[in-house]
């Protein structure tokens, strides 16, 4: 393979790559899940193969590229609109640490050493177990914490949740989701359907398909994310 032909293969290579990446969106850079993990690599493989492997026609290493790319897509749109989908392709975040302990089940589960926590912990600013309400192991790799609050939390009375007894988890907390709602995490809080009703209702939401996101807030309050619209 001249010169010519190889520089050839590495422009198309480079700019097929580009445009299939501007279609796919910041997701695959942002939020680097195992399936866009998966993606990545065979993308780049692919692209590596086309541009330096002469044997491979450049039509076949494009076809490729996008054929891969397209099942990439495909693979976000189930994901974005399917919550059971999502669970398959990209797990559930888990609690790792909860109120200032560590959850066992889940750190095996994570793959993580109880060092390695302490590490992800650490980049959090976060030097002590104690000092944790919540840590939660995303399904992108990273821990998001929770630190505990110097002051009691509010009082939950109109959930009928005591404070001394329970905080809300942030996994938890939301009760609809693509205006489904989360009959789990109702159970949880102790929430009854009536009461979410109510609560739309007064905050002018007559159909719960509106509703992009709800969750319950640490003082007890409802926040309400309508579709194309945000309610305070």
């Amino acid at each position: 393979m001249g010169y010519g032909e190889l520089l050839f293969r590495i422009t198309v290579s480079f700019f097929v790559l580009f445009i299939l990446t501007r279609i796919m969106g910041r997701k695959e850079i942002s939020q680097m899940t195992f399936s866009n993990f998966v993606s990545a690599i065979a993308i780049g493989e692919i692209a590596g193969t086309l541009a330096l492997v002469p044997d491979i026609k450049i039509i076949n290493g494009v076809i490729g590229l996008v054929a891969w790319s397209f099942f990439t897509i495909l693979m976000a749109l189930i994901d974005l609109k399917s919550k059971k989908a999502r669970k398959v392709i990209e797990g559930e975040p888990l609690i790792v640490i909860k109120k200032g302990q560590i959850i066992e089940k889940s750190l095996r589960d994570t793959r993580l050493s109880v060092d390695a926590l302490n590490t992800l912990l650490r980049k959090k600013d976060v030097f002590s177990l104690a000092d944790v309400e919540f840590a939660i192991f995303e399904t992108d790799g990273e821990l998001s914490v929770m630190k505990k609050e110097n002051k009691q939390p509010a009082t939950k009375k109109d959930l009928n949740i005591e404070t001394s007894k329970i905080s809300i988890s942030p996994i938890d907390a939301a009760i609809v989701s693509d205006g489904v709602i989360d009959q789990k995490n109702l159970t949880k809080l102790n929430i009854k359907p009536e009461w979410l009703e109510q609560k739309l209702q007064q905050a002018g939401v007559q159909d719960i398909t509106n509703v992009l996101y709800a969750e319950i807030q640490q003082d007890g309050s409802l926040y309400i994310n309508q579709k194309n619209n945000i309610l305070h």
